[in-house]
């Protein structure tokens, strides 16, 4: 799509001064207690109008609607996906799936090391359905249940669940807001993103295993917690599988936009919803009530919204010509390996989401192999720092006390050799995959 090359413009440095002035605000959340996504819509709206009036100003403001439609659409496809998603794992919570799946493990009785394992190795495979964040909430009542006599337990469980939560969510398109991005473009298939499984894998496993040296190998005091499953919550679960089915059906089989196959499972969950709360009403049952709709109220906004800014921002600073420039600087200048190896690092520091839709908008020509590679790089770099990820941003206000910045730094050497390990093992693995270039659809 032709496009105006504005980066020298004052359009385009004013959009750049907009974007890095409410992306401060972002890293600055907890001290202003602004909402992420106030300052990035903002941001959003300001670069788009002066694009339209620079493009106006050259007789193509068709081009410029047509450039914002294309992002539009993008944006919508990923905002019902996400809806449906969040709604389900809202209502999950609200049947109590995940309270009697901690009650569960705290009354095991296993021993601090084992449950460290397990706890672990229940994060990897639950985010590769749920989302990262949701499962590290979830694994980490567990871990803090569980060790309240065992501070260092608690620390190191908490790390080791924001790793495998992250590097669980790479292997599918499920687990990540920027695997499902990826998915969503049509650059890499449903079922090749499996091949990631291994270096995702050792990406946990390498740090998991340094740590779990730390890790005291006592009982701890058995705690009470007879938290059970609202009825209705079994059904739920597999109305979920159901709705993940859809979206890959509709994505693979139907070639239509696996949101459509998500809204589609959203109406199963309304008309279960229908006859489980005309049952309870009828027998005057309140647990078996459930009212969808005050699940959608409870979605996450702030989150969606910020999604909405950061997409449109990026993809303004696209259109004004700047990600052409970093793409020629980080993949003609340091190839495509580096170039993926660093951006994923710096997913630590900048959210992964605004990266990959970067590199998806700059459309570097890369084989299979190194679309996968930015994939598994944007999705498990964040480990690196606590703050790199939302799940170890929320992990941090929920075991507040326990779980820590300087405590998670103290172990991210560990963390850096299972980076650089799933890295290589990809490119060992997978190397058949790095032959031929490929282009998002």
């Amino acid at each position: 799509m032709e496009q105006l090359d504005l980066t020298g413009s004052i359009f385009g440095i004013l959009s750049v001064m907009i974007f890095l002035g409410a992306y401060a605000l972002v890293v600055m959340e907890e001290t202003t207690h602004m909402r992420k996504s106030k300052p990035v819509m903002l941001a959003a709206g300001l670069i788009w109008m002066l694009i339209g009036i620079a493009y106006a100003r050259h007789g193509l403001s068709d081009l410029a609607h047509e450039k914002a439609t294309h992002i539009v659409e993008e944006y919508g496809e990923l905002f019902l996906f996400l809806l449906v998603a969040i709604t389900y794992v809202n209502t999950l919570e609200e049947r109590r799936v995940f309270d009697a799946l901690r009650a569960k493990l705290v009354g095991m009785g296993l021993s601090y090391r084992k449950l460290f394992w397990l706890t672990g190795i229940i994060a990897f495979f639950l985010s590769g359905i749920l989302d990262n964040l949701t499962t590290a909430l979830v694994m980490g009542t567990v871990v803090v249940a569980v060790g309240r006599a065992a501070p260092k337990f608690v620390m190191i469980g908490c790390i080791s669940i924001v790793v495998a939560a992250n590097a669980g969510g790479a292997f599918t398109p499920f687990g990540d807001i920027t695997t499902l991005m990826v998915w969503q473009k049509g650059v890499i298939e449903f079922f090749e993103f499996f091949v990631l499984f291994l270096p995702s894998l050792v990406n946990w496993l390498v740090p998991a295993a340094i740590m779990s040296l730390a890790i005291p190998n006592e009982i701890p005091p058995r705690t009470a917690d007879n938290a059970r499953m609202k009825p209705g919550g079994a059904m739920v679960i597999v109305l979920f599988g159901l709705t993940i089915g859809s979206a890959i059906s509709f994505k693979n089989f139907l070639h239509l936009p696996p949101a459509m196959g998500m809204m589609l499972g959203l109406g199963y969950l309304q008309i279960y919803s229908y006859f489980l709360t005309r049952n309870g009403r009828r027998q005057h049952n309140t647990e078996l009530v459930l009212d969808s709709f005050k699940q959608f109220e409870r979605v996450e906004w702030d989150t969606l919204l910020f999604f909405f800014g950061i997409i449109f921002a990026v993809g303004g600073l696209g259109v004004l010509g700047y990600l052409d420039m970093l793409s020629v600087a980080l993949y003609d200048g340091l190839g495509a390996t580096a170039a993926n190896t660093i951006l994923g690092m710096m997913s630590a520091v900048v959210d992964n989401i605004p990266l990959m839709f970067a590199v998806l908008t700059m459309e570097p020509d890369m084989s299979h192999g190194q679309w996968l590679l930015i994939t598994l790089t944007c999705g498990v770099g964040g480990s690196l720092l606590s703050i790199g990820s939302a799940a170890g941003v929320a992990l941090m206000g929920q075991a507040r006390g326990h779980y820590s910045f300087s405590g998670h730094l103290k172990w991210t050497w560990a963390i850096a050799l299972g980076y650089f390990a799933a890295i290589g093992v990809h490119l060992l693995l997978n190397a058949h995959l790095f032959e031929v270039a490929v282009r998002p659809h």
